[in-house]
């Protein structure tokens, strides 16, 4: 499980660090590192995950902040690690975004170009793809989607698979799940702001 921090101040991530627990989200790069720098210097355990979508731009903030990326969508964004791995000598997780109700206003990639992509990652760039991520659109039933994804993702021998939030997480569980990302349902509505 990951635990979605994102509009969560300091003082709500100091206390949740108390628990030992080590696997966070954020959606947005530069708030992430506005929160969570000083926390991370003080517990080197974490695991940051970015679970929103990534702009090029922030492409090596991100890098440097976080251990796993659930939103790789494309070539650019690609190189842009593979090019920050090979000159720091670190390797990030990543999961690779698929778009998988073809909705325009979503990222990911188009179902019938994940496996290139996953080759392009994996054997050109030498990327540590582990398994792909997805979210179903938000009035249909997420049950195909997730079975759709489940499906994919074991094609491609992925053995992790980034789906599920806290409103469909046990759902998505049964369709092989291994990243759920929970935070409504630990923190209610309320949204805390810095």
């Amino acid at each position: 499980m990951i635990i979605v921090t994102k509009n969560q101040d300091k003082i709500v991530l100091s206390n949740l660090i108390k628990t030992n627990y080590i696997h966070y989200g954020e959606n947005r790069v530069q708030e992430a590192f506005d929160k969570w720098t000083n926390l991370l210097s003080k517990k080197s355990d974490i695991k940051l995950h970015l679970i929103g979508r990534l702009q090029s731009n922030k492409a090596e903030l991100a890098f440097n902040l976080f251990e796993y990326i659930h939103s790789l969508d494309s070539e650019k964004l690609a190189n842009i690690f593979s090019n920050l791995e090979n000159k720091h000598k670190k390797k990030l997780k990543y999961f690779i975004q698929v778009n998988i109700g073809d909705e325009p206003q979503k990222g990911g990639v188009k179902q019938n170009d994940v496996n290139n992509f996953v080759d392009y990652c994996k054997i050109k760039l030498n990327l540590d793809v582990i398994g792909l991520m997805c979210i179903p659109p938000e009035k249909l039933n997420p049950e195909i989607f997730f079975s759709k994804i489940s499906i994919m993702n074991r094609s491609l021998g992925f053995t992790q698979l980034s789906m599920g939030m806290s409103q469909d997480y046990q759902l998505a569980i049964k369709y092989g799940s291994t990243f759920v990302r929970i935070g409504s349902k630990i923190f209610g509505d309320k949204i805390i702001q810095s």
